[in-house]
């Protein structure tokens, strides 16, 4: 079992470390991160999933982002710790912090990620909508959390500075 909690700052260091396990060398590199440089994350969105021992066991983040006059979340990074991989905690803090963003009043939410993997989750591929190169077209995501909150939206994925 994993309690849920809001990332707080003293989560930061624990958190980023569980990043730095779980991802590449270099990536704080990708396109995404620009899109996150000097923008404040989501408090409420942003989770620390910890075991019955107190360990951090996964990590969920959220950004604001615009595409054009448009507000929408940008998910990611998402982890879990490899001894938790294979148990479900990637998709509880999925679904979880889908359900808390929807509560929020936000429509839609984003990513760029794996279609098989969060396709899942209701995540499709956004033709219209670019996130800054050197990004795979491919990989950019989406999913609506009210009707129709992608329909006729296309253009550049920008800060929301």
């Amino acid at each position: 079992m994993f309690e849920l909690k809001p990332e707080t700052s003293e989560d930061w260091w624990e958190v980023e470390a569980l990043y730095d396990l779980c991802f590449a060398p270099g990536r704080e590199a990708l396109s995404s991160y620009r899109l996150r440089d000097g923008v404040p994350p989501v408090p409420a969105l942003c989770l620390a999933a910890r075991d019955e021992s107190g360990i951090l066991a996964g990590a969920i983040r959220f950004w604001p982002v615009r595409i054009g006059a448009v507000a929408a979340l940008l998910l990611g990074p998402v982890a879990v710790h490899p001894t938790y991989q294979g148990e479900g905690l990637g998709g509880y803090l999925i679904l979880e912090s889908l359900d808390r963003a929807a509560d929020q009043g936000w429509d839609r939410v984003m990513l760029v990620g794996d279609a098989p993997y969060y396709s899942r989750f209701g995540f499709q591929r956004l033709s219209g909508v670019a996130m800054p190169p050197p990004t795979n077209p491919e990989r950019v995501l989406g999913v609506a959390l009210t009707e129709g909150a992608w329909d006729d939206l296309r253009g550049l994925v920008e800060r929301d500075a």
